[in-house]
């Protein structure tokens, strides 16, 4: 939230992007005054930018500043590597600054311009993991330019972040399609808020409240908007709570799926892409199961296509800071003193930024062919003690003198080492960097009808009462159906470690 200011405001980077966010602040003259710009870059120390010094460089003036209550900075460099985003941060943070912002990335890379709008208060995401992959998202996007694009679960992290980059992509209308009132209604005035701004083009935003459950409802929906292009991020993920509602995640993420396909089918949508996750491969718990079957009723579908049409998923790993991912609950747990749970030390996942898997998504979603399955590419895992560690560190305390981190074991559904790809797969490189293409593994189509039959009436009321809602039921069916789930639920019953 932006709120008025007599704070002296100092500028990391004099680059064109610094230099926006000086303009914005000197026109608007509410948020506080620029003091200076910080740089690195000897041609520019010692001049003067509309009157606002240059100083530098940066490691050597904040030792000399005189930091204060009304100090803060704002890093404005989206072009640095991760490495040098944390160097700055530490060389700010031990020079006093205690209000440090930052214009991320993205900013700079969606349509070239830099708004104040964007500046956000830094957080571990910006100085943790590697430096994220650059796509030129304005070029990329071409391909969406005067379409109508729809985004399910367009309130979550991954839905939003999607809306915020497809500002610049030149649609026509995007519509921002969720079951919660409140996160659909967030996200819709920031996107007004940032075009008011001058962020991204003048597309006609359109939020609107639904139920993927309801197949009549989005089926009028997709028809009514006359969509182009679906991107498909809604579904229940957090693992352990889907353990315990196991009918409502396959009644939502498969059945929802398959509701939006028939409708994306029937309506002649161009492009659909499924955000998927890696809990799809080799599942063990009931939301990979789901996420597993949506992907399978992808592929299923793409044959059903037609030849303007394209029908594919896009698979990764964790996402750094969404509302599932262990970050916040991180954050919370060293807001409140302490413990930092870690379900077990060897446990290590692959991470990536919200805003760059997003990117790729996009990116994805213009190259992607028919039928294809996609995975990005995440780099090395990291261990989740050690991401523990960092994100204390960051928060200027010392892991087990002022935060202490427990080890609490693996919770239900949960695996020490989360696989992005099957070995039957076959990952291979695309010519674009950071996406890789998978082989298809074909479930089979009758195999697959045949399974949806049978949970159909467990889902879905359909006069029997015995088997609607019956999870024990439901657990039993998809056991058959997969392999690694009965092996996973086998091992629990015998009160192995839970380490497959």
């Amino acid at each position: 939230m932006l709120q008025k200011s007599d704070s002296h405001i100092y500028i990391i980077g004099a680059g064109f992007a610094g230099q926006m966010i000086a303009q914005d602040l000197l026109r608007k003259k509410v948020f506080g005054t620029v003091a200076a710009f910080l740089d690195d870059d000897k041609d520019v120390i010692g001049t003067q930018i509309e009157g606002i010094p240059v100083l530098g460089p940066i490691s050597e003036v904040v030792k000399i500043l005189r930091s204060g209550p009304i100090d803060e900075a704002i890093i404005a460099i989206p072009s640095a590597p991760t490495e040098k985003i944390r160097q700055i941060y530490e060389d700010l943070s031990q020079g006093g600054f205690s209000h440090i912002r930052i214009l991320p990335s993205v900013s700079q890379i969606v349509d070239g311009k830099a708004h104040f709008v964007q500046v956000r208060e830094i957080d571990p995401l910006d100085i943790l993991g590697r430096t994220p992959v650059i796509i030129p998202l304005h070029e990329s996007l071409q391909y969406l330019r005067g379409k109508r694009v729809l985004i399910t679960g367009a309130g979550g992290s991954i839905g939003s972040e999607l809306a915020r980059q497809l500002l610049s992509g030149g649609a026509e209308r995007l519509y921002l399609f969720g079951h919660g009132e409140n996160s659909i209604v967030n996200i819709y005035r920031e996107l007004i808020v940032l075009q008011n701004e001058g962020v991204g083009e003048k597309a006609t935003i359109v939020p609107i409240i639904g139920d993927m459950k309801d197949r009549e409802y989005v089926s009028y929906i997709v028809k009514q908007t006359h969509a182009d292009v679906i991107f498909h991020c809604a579904a229940y993920k957090h693992v352990p709570m889907m353990e315990e509602n196991p009918v409502a995640v396959i009644e939502n993420n498969v059945f929802g799926t398959k509701n939006l396909l028939d409708a994306a089918i029937k309506s002649g949508v161009q492009r659909f892409v499924l955000i998927s996750t890696d809990k799809a491969v080799a599942p063990v718990s009931i939301y990979g199961v789901s996420k597993m079957l949506s992907e399978k009723l992808i592929l299923q579908y793409a044959k059903r296509a037609e030849s303007s049409q394209k029908f594919m998923f896009v698979r990764f790993g964790n996402v750094l800071g969404s509302r599932g991912s262990i970050l916040p609950l991180f954050q919370n747990q060293i807001k409140t003193g302490g413990p930092v749970t870690v379900t077990d030390e060897k446990m290590e996942r692959f991470f990536m930024t919200i805003p760059e898997a997003c990117s790729l998504v996009l990116k994805t979603g213009g190259v992607g062919s028919n039928g294809k399955s996609y995975l990005l590419d995440m780099g090395e895992p990291i261990k989740i003690i050690d991401l523990a560690r960092q994100i204390i560190k960051f928060s200027g305390l010392e892991p087990g003198k002022d935060i202490e981190i427990k080890i609490i074991g693996s919770r239900e559904g949960e695996r020490v080492y989360e696989p992005l790809w099957l070995s039957e797969e076959e990952p291979k490189k695309t010519e674009h960097e950071k996406l890789l293409e998978l082989k298809n593994i074909e479930f089979g189509d009758e195999k697959l009808d045949a399974l949806l039959e049978r949970l159909e009436p467990i889902c879905m009321f359909r006069g029997d009462k015995e088997k609607y809602r019956n999870k024990e039921e439901l657990i039993r069916i998809l056991r058959e159906a997969v392999p690694t789930l009965d092996e996973f639920y086998r091992t629990i019953k015998q009160g192995k470690t839970r380490t497959l």
